[in-house]
């Protein structure tokens, strides 16, 4: 929802919440006034439902116009203008009903209201049908063909493409790059090229939706005389030695003068190393650099090398030599060459310059070198109509369409995102074709995209690796069979987040999801509760429901029983007997699998391993336990460490689940002046060396007093001394592995290493390829630029950006705007953000305003080069005056914040991990209320891990309905582990923090720190439910010793304050502290 203005809390998003009671309301006596509704996708609407609340709201008549439009920039009217009488002895509900049309946006314009001077609706409903977007690519144009018609000219043909609703136009490709778009009528293209080049061409078409076609045919003009060929370069994969600042590789082939690379300065040799792909016949380099007189005359000494597509070890092609750039001349360099290579490696030693090598624009000049080129031309399947019970078999026909042979490689078939098997393809001569079978079983009914990709995982070198995948035009549509089909379509327990000792019922809805109707009398269901780690059965639970349940209908719900609950990890497992009127195809959903946990903290789906508790050898000692800051017992988790000092400790581990990552807390010395040191770390499973983990403690060892420590040495007495790594073996390692911590001569420094981590994991695939764009590359503008195309979308078909998994570079803020836009990755261990290594404290993350509201964040980890706090920038998710927003599953490490929220609303931030932060891990601030944080985990945070604090100096009221649960922090360096600074009606249950270092483990306070801030409220209260504090407190500002839990009130009133069922475990000096501020002798707030 968004609206042209909203007053107070009177939020556009309370209009579309599913409440009657909460509305939206425009600012007051500026009529005209909107509100609008994007339902991400267009559909055939004919009706608007308006609601406005019932209990104290009396009879008023409104005047308002429907409109409705595609690209939310040009409206038509769907209703004209008119009063409508809202009246509460009518449910205060208004039906607006008008002529079916197409829309993805839907607005209300408001000129009047007889009971107030705004527009007000507290549900905006929409009715309709699906329009049908249209994600069908159009298909490959045919007979790629060329002439000559004059010298210099390439003209182009091909038959035209086939598309479901019409093909827009056509991109040209020449040696793999886009040359030209023409449109959609068009089935020519002359190009201009000299008669020396050689030059190889190929055809996609698109339509109006931005779906592309798979590649034409190649046809590739041969120039005379050997010909120089054309830049390969543009845009491959560039790499370097090293950079300076941000004059980063891929500034030197993007196509643009204005960027450039510039090596480390006074790190010769650096090295520039370009990828072609493919072997290519090189006549030339061409280095530029750019041709505006503020770059003076200047000489580099520079070697080429390379090596062909078989080999890996780069050999001179040009030995060293000076060459003399000059603005007067364009400031342009070539280098004759006579090679055949795949990559090309520059090798600077000198610059008179600069201290580095430069280059703003490097070209290879060549053609490419024989080489096979595969690409799919169609897929069929069998049989023709299938049915759920029938057996399909999947066939893609592949074509060799390079200039030599290949060997065998796979064709890997594809349901939508979904990988369904692979079949072999054997060698293919230049221009064969043959067919690839795959049979996939029966399938559910339903609609499939099919998609088919061969050579996926580039086993052969190809003069075109961009047009190895094919999407049938046409879905593969299987039909339903005549069946019941039973499933549990809710499982449900009350209370839905229960405490140990709680009395837990469960409830079972079952559905009839088939086409036919389900037979009469009794239908079983049975419900076990199992402990997720062994599997041991805790509790079994049956019931029934009787009678014939229609197609598509659902029986009342059926109350199981209860369970007294105990802290744990558990499996729900549900089970719906099989009905007689149900098919075997129709039975495999009948049991259904739900994750379930009791207890206090994060349920991360991670296990963690003590050093302490594992097996040492070689030297390895444990060192341990004392309270000490700067020490490597004291600030370790459990006060407890092992270090390994000498060559050939080692700290084991036996794995308790299968695993293929690991992460290691672990402390390495500072460098003698600050700044930190690398190092690395021997990795053993099962006894045999398997990687090598580098640690850096460049992100540790800070100096001097809690509130304000620096980087020098000289600043005093350390603290901070951990941080974490992490590495992703190769293989999964099964349940009951050794993995082994150990230093070895290589390893050259000193070690404590205080737990690790293990987690199976796996890439999420794109949701929907049809619906998300994909960012060109893996650089802060590649994503910028999708978040760009689905902003300005106009189909209504994009609805987010998918972030395959990779390594994105990003230098300062994405921007999201305009709409509600899914920003999801292929989970944090595949999809990361980082900051740039040769930098410190970069302001990266996103920034969002209220025409973003709706959005989602989910699956991807951010990496910071923090050294320092820095008060105002360094927070992942920097946002103010938004709501609804989701933020799920995000890994944040040296940052300064994962979140900072002021007056945002209705905010969800769920299943995150928080490490090794300068600041607080999340702080809701300014007026945010409704929001929920769960299942959150921060480690070694440099503030409050999890703070909420009612200051309302950047607008916004009092802090309240927010619920923070089943959180858990560890290990916070600085202040506390949850931070309550006025508000009412907040929860706060089910947390666990431990070894809070110099502060207390709970702060509960009204200290308004200097800004305005609005102190407790008194009902309703603010409650802490459930909480676990362990090894807590510390001392601060000195020596002011604080508490595992402090209540302090203070410059702000201090009332409506709970806490229940409270653990306090050897907390460092007292277990709870009740303080009271005085000011000229008298207390502020008694």
């Amino acid at each position: 929802m968004s609206a042209s203005s909203y007053t107070q809390t009177y939020a556009p998003a309370n209009a579309g919440d599913s409440n009657q009671a909460t509305y939206w309301e425009s600012n007051n006596n500026a009529f005209p006034q909107w509100l609008q509704v994007d339902l991400g996708g267009s559909y055939n609407v004919n009706k608007v439902v308006l609601k406005l609340p019932v209990s104290g709201w009396e009879k008023r008549a409104q005047t308002l116009s429907v409109q409705g439009s595609a690209d939310g920039a040009t409206f038509t009217n769907l209703a004209a203008s008119q009063s409508y009488t809202f009246d509460p002895a009518g449910n205060n509900t208004v039906t607006v009903s008008f002529t079916a049309a197409s829309a993805r946006y839907v607005k209300l314009v408001f000129t009047a209201n007889t009971g107030w001077p705004a527009g007000q609706i507290s549900e905006f409903e929409v009715y309709g049908s699906a329009a049908g977007g249209d994600t069908q690519a159009p298909s490959a144009p045919g007979n790629l063909a060329f002439t000559e018609p004059a010298s210099g000219q390439i003209k182009l043909t091909w038959t035209a493409s086939t598309d479901n609703v019409g093909v827009t136009g056509y991109d040209i490709y020449a040696n793999n790059a886009l040359r030209a778009s023409v449109a959609g009528s068009a089935l020519t293209y002359t190009d201009n090229q000299p008669a020396s080049a050689t030059v190889s061409y190929y055809v996609k078409a698109k339509d109006a939706a931005g779906n592309v076609s798979a590649a034409s045919n190649t046809v590739t003009r041969t120039g005379t005389g050997g010909g120089t060929g054309t830049n390969l370069a543009l845009n491959k994969p560039i790499t370097a030695s090293s950079n300076e600042y941000i004059y980063v590789p891929a500034n030197a082939n993007d196509g643009s003068l204005t960027t450039y690379w510039e090596g480390a300065a006074n790190a010769y040799p650096n090295t520039l190393t370009l990828s072609l792909g493919a072997n290519a016949n090189i006549s030339s380099i061409v280095l530029k650099l750019n041709p505006d007189s503020a770059w003076g005359p200047r000489t580099q000494t520079i070697q080429v090398l390379g090596h062909d597509q078989n080999s890996t070890s780069f050999t001179n092609l040009v030995s060293s030599a000076q060459y003399s750039f000059s603005p007067a001349s364009g400031n342009t360099v070539t280098i004759p060459v006579t090679a055949t290579a795949s990559d090309i490696q520059l090798k600077f030693t000198a610059n008179s310059g600069s201290t580095g090598g430069q280059v703003a624009e490097l070209q290879v000049i060549g053609t490419p070198a024989p080489n096979p080129d595969l690409t799919i031309t169609g897929m069929s399947w069998t049989p023709a109509s299938p049915v759920e019970t029938d057996a399909v078999s999947l066939t893609s026909t592949v074509k060799n369409v390079g200039t030599a042979s290949t060997g065998a490689t796979t064709v890997n078939f594809y349901l939508g995102t979904t990988k369904v098997g692979s079949a072999p393809v054997g060698a293919l001569a230049a221009g064969a074709s043959t067919n690839v079978t795959l049979s996939i079983g029966a399938k559910d009914a339903g609609s499939y995209q099919l998609t088919s990709k061969v050579d996926e995982d580039k086993s052969v070198i190809e003069q075109n690796e961009d047009n190895n995948a094919f999407t049938n035009p046409s879905p593969l549509v299987v039909a339903s069979v005549s069946s019941s089909d039973l499933v549990a379509s809710s499982v449900t327990w009350t209370p839905g987040n229960p405490s140990a000792g709680n009395t837990v019922n469960f409830t079972v809805t079952v559905k009839n999801q088939g086409t036919a109707a389900s037979a009469g009398g009794a239908h079983n269901i049975k419900l076990t509760l199992t402990d997720a780690t062994t599997g041991a059965v805790i509790k079994t639970l049956t019931g029934s429901v009787s009678g014939v349940i229609a197609s598509g209908a659902s029986a009342a719900p059926v109350s199981l029983g209860s369970w007294t609950a105990a802290n744990g990890k558990y499996n729900v497992k549900t089970e719906i007997a099989v009905d007689g009127n149900e098919l075997p195809v129709k039975q495999g959903n009948n049991v259904t699998t739900q994750s379930f946990f009791v207890g206090r903290g994060a349920n991360m789906p991670y296990d963690m391993y003590e050093a302490e508790d594992g097996v040492i050898g070689g030297g390895a000692a444990i060192v341990g336990p004392n309270r000490n800051i700067g020490d490597l017992a004291g600030e370790a988790s459990g006060r407890k460490a092992v270090t390994l000092n000498s060559t050939g400790s080692y700290v084991e581990f036996t794995t308790k689940a299968n695993t293929n990552t690991l992460v290691t807390r672990f402390s390495i010395p500072d460098a003698s002046g600050g700044g930190g040191i690398d190092a690395t770390l021997n990795v053993y499973v099962n006894g045999t060396f398997a990687k090598t983990i580098n640690l850096t403690s460049r992100y540790a060892w800070l100096y001097g007093d809690e509130a304000n420590p620096s980087n020098s040495p000289g600043a005093g007495a350390p603290r901070h001394i951990y941080d974490e790594a992490n590495i992703m073996f190769d293989s999964t390692i099964p349940k009951g592995s050794t993995i082994r911590l150990q230093k070895d001569a290589a390893n050259t420094t000193n070690y404590a290493i205080d737990f690790i981590s293990l987690e199976q994991v796996a890439p999420i695939p794109n949701p929907d390829p049809a619906k998300y764009a994909v960012p060109a590359g893996f650089t802060h503008q590649d994503v910028q630029n999708a978040l760009d195309k689905v902003r300005m979308d106009t189909t209504g078909n994009l609805v987010g950006v998918y972030l395959p998994p990779g390594t994105y570079q990003t230098s300062n803020k994405f921007q999201v705007y305009g709409k509600p836009i899914k920003i999801v990755g292929a989970g944090p261990w595949y999809t990361r953000f980082v900051a740039p290594a040769n930098q410190s404290n970069t302001d990266i993350g996103f920034t969002a305003n209220s025409t973003a509201n709706g959005s989602t964040f989910a699956n991807f980890a951010y990496f910071g080069n923090y050294t320092s706090r820095i008060d105002g920038p360094g927070k992942v998710f920097d946002f103010s005056n938004v709501a609804n927003m989701t933020i799920d599953n995000i890994w944040t490490e040296h940052q300064v914040c994962m979140y900072w929220g002021a007056n945002t609303d209705y905010m969800t931030i769920t299943n995150s991990r928080i490490r090794n932060t300068f600041a607080d891990g999340i702080n809701m601030t300014n007026g945010s209320t409704n929001n929920l944080v769960r299942n959150v985990e921060a480690r070694a945070t440099g503030d409050d891990s999890f703070a909420l604090f009612s200051a309302i100096d950047a607008g916004g009221a009092d802090e309240k309905d927010n619920v923070y649960e089943n959180l858990t922090s560890l290990l916070t360096w600085r202040a506390a582990g949850l931070a309550v600074y006025g508000g009412y009606a907040n929860t706060f249950r089910n947390i666990y923090i431990a070894d809070t270092l110099c502060y207390s483990g709970v702060t509960i306070s009204s200290l308004d720190f200097g800004y305005p801030m609005n102190g407790f409220g008194a009902s309703p209260t603010t409650n802490f439910e459930n909480i676990s504090i362990v090894r807590a407190g510390g001392h601060f500002w000195g020596q002011q010793t604080f508490p595992a839990m402090w209540l302090f009130s203070a410059s702000k009133v201090f009332q409506g304050i709970r806490v229940s069922d409270l653990d306090i475990v050897d907390p460092t000096y007292h277990g709870i502290m009740f303080q009271t501020n005085y000011f000229n002798g008298q207390p502020q707030n008694p």
